[in-house]
């Protein structure tokens, strides 16, 4: 048995052809018809041949074209001219000239407007031309070229506002798409911080390990296992060379404490001192302190392992300051370390987007980095 679908699926199914533009082609195509179908009793006292049931047959075919108006307006164009030489009807020519300026443009509409003047002025000069529709020249030029002008404005105006709508669609879905884009940066970035740390806590620690193990069977082992991370590295650095800057998952300076256990657990200790005034920062800053120290401690572990850091942190009047330094390596690490070289440049430009400074300098056998960010407390 033939089931018809549920009233809510039914209401569902109007509504979105309610608003679809076929719908609207119907909406224009009845509404000529019921403009025109009140000219009907004068049509057939005009016009013998019609009687009021073929004139409304008629109007109503006439009408009926528009919903070609999309696809082709010329066809609703030529039935209007049609109608008008026949039985002087220039409701129909109204919609036609309005469908052409607003489906084909400005220089159509224009066309069509004066190959409408031009087939009114002709039929004007013929004989049987209704009075109602002017009887000298300048009543006949005061009534058609209005129409015709009027509704071929109306649909340029309706065209130009299509392109504007369309503008705009196409500048949301350029924003959507520059925003997946930027999701996507974000996401590379935090695999690049995340994954890349990871990797080069990995290769130091085997490394350790080999050295410890020398001599001993699994050896070549943890030199295979650093090797692989190192690749691994190189692979991602590959990859994500310039990165974005992300803050969602980046702790602020409770979680410097963390990276200071991690750096130990590398061979690097680090002597962490950290201003109680310093703990008042916004989240913002907090978390550019968090990135500076981060890349700091990744840095010395790379270019000196082993060596001891001193991470401070103070408030000097209007200013934070922090200071990450290391002393130099007697001799460079065996294996050159694994680096991008965007490190310092990413740290330099998340400081001055923040209205700070960083400077990277060698002084007295040792390296540091200094960066200064307002600490917008105000006084």
């Amino acid at each position: 048995m033939l089931r018809l679908p549920a009233f809510p699926a039914l209401r569902r199914c109007a509504d979105r052809w309610a608003v679809s533009p076929r719908a609207m082609d119907v909406v224009a195509a009845a509404s000529a018809f019921g403009l025109m179908v009140l000219d009907v009793p004068g049509l057939a006292r005009a016009d013998n041949s019609l009687t009021g049931v073929t004139a409304t047959l008629v109007l109503a075919a006439g009408a009926a074209t528009l919903v070609l108006r999309r696809r082709a307006p010329w066809v609703p164009f030529v039935v209007a001219l049609f109608l008008m030489g026949w039985l002087h009807e220039l409701t129909m020519i109204q919609f036609a000239l309005y469908s052409l300026g607003r489906f084909r443009g400005r220089r159509v509409a224009v066309l069509a407007t004066l190959l409408y003047v031009a087939a009114a002025y002709a039929l004007f000069n013929l004989p049987g031309w209704p009075a109602k529709h002017g009887e000298t020249l300048s009543e006949f030029l005061g009534l058609v070229v209005p129409i015709g002008a009027l509704a071929a404005g109306v649909g340029i105006a309706a065209y130009r506002q299509d392109l504007v709508l369309a503008l705009q669609i196409q500048r949301n879905e350029a924003a959507a798409r520059q925003a997946v884009q930027e999701e996507r940066i974000s996401v590379g970035r935090d695999v690049h911080d995340l994954v890349g740390r990871e990797l080069t806590v990995l290769a130091v620690r085997a490394e350790v390990l080999a050295v410890r193990a020398r001599g001993d069977a699994h050896q070549k082992d943890f030199e295979e296992l650093a090797d692989t991370a190192r690749r691994a590295h190189h692979m991602l650095n590959e990859t994500l060379v310039r990165r974005a800057d992300s803050d969602a998952a980046t702790p602020g300076l409770e979680g410097l404490a963390a990276l200071a256990e991690e750096s130990e657990r590398m061979g690097s200790p680090v002597e962490l001192t950290v201003a109680e005034e310093a703990k008042a920062l916004s989240p913002l800053r907090q978390t550019a302190v968090h990135r500076v120290v981060r890349e700091c401690l990744t840095n010395a572990a790379k270019h000196a392992p082993g060596l001891p850091v001193t991470v401070t942190i103070t408030v000097e009047g209007r200013d934070l300051r922090v200071e990450v330094r290391n002393p130099l390596p007697g001799t460079p690490p065996d294996r050159a370390p694994v680096s991008t070289g965007t490190g310092l440049f990413s740290m330099e430009e998340r400081v001055a987007s923040m209205g700070g400074s960083l400077h990277a300098r060698r002084e007295h056998g040792a390296y540091a980095v200094t960066a200064l960010l307002p600490t917008g407390f105000g006084h």
